[in-house]
């Protein structure tokens, strides 16, 4: 019997866990909105004339990141590359998931919803399978970390809690082959302080 690619059952394993972030569904009780919103502006009044008063939102100001050494100059090079490879993912899977929870809210019983989830998942894996086939092993590990920042939740969390704990603790293992940890957390003060610091840059526009 011919053995299954093992690169491929790794990628497989992430391809899975970003589509189950991506079919995250938690049940939501529609809301009615309203019908308009009114919108106060705040004023201020100077010598008897009133002022518009708006409050502008606080800039960022990000200091340069300092390194220690060149090696750490040349690992801060690499992580931009790997984190404008991998961080779009994991903020495509928020807007969708937002669309696919939206839609949700329609469904009036389980059967329709699960019909429905079905049918998502089915699509979201033909649009992200080969892309994510193509991610380097740093950048498939890069992955597993944001989808915990954008979550809030470990890669094995999710499949846990939707595929059960075998299918956790089997793409788990197949992941520490190749020096993954599905478990993985993201700690923006600490380790991950360098991967922040890139991202922080990269939503202001500045690399």
């Amino acid at each position: 019997m011919q053995q299954p690619d093992t690169k491929q059952a790794c990628y497989k394993g992430i391809i899975i866990s970003l589509l189950l972030f991506l079919t995250f569904s938690i049940d939501i009780k529609g809301q009615e909105l309203a019908d308009s919103i009114n919108i106060v502006l705040q004023h201020r009044i100077v010598e008897q004339d009133t002022m518009p008063h708006v409050n502008l939102k606080e800039v960022a100001v990000i200091p340069p990141y300092k390194f220690k050494n060149k090696r750490a100059k040349r690992r801060y090079g690499k992580l931009v590359r790997n984190i404008k490879k991998a961080l779009p993912y994991a903020r495509s899977a928020g807007e969708k998931v937002n669309a696919i929870n939206a839609h949700l809210a329609t469904l009036t019983t389980e059967k329709q919803k699960k019909a429905y989830l079905k049918e998502a998942e089915k699509e979201l894996f033909e649009e992200f399978e080969e892309p994510l086939k193509k991610l380097t092993f740093s950048q498939g590990r890069l992955l597993i970390k944001l989808i915990n920042r954008e979550t809030g939740n470990t890669t094995y969390e999710l499949i846990k809690y939707y595929k059960g704990g075998f299918s956790a603790f089997f793409w788990q293992g197949i992941a520490r082959l190749f020096g993954s940890n599905l478990k993985a957390e993201y700690h923006a003060d600490s380790e991950d302080k360098m991967i922040e610091h890139i991202i922080l840059l990269i939503d202001s526009g500045i690399i």
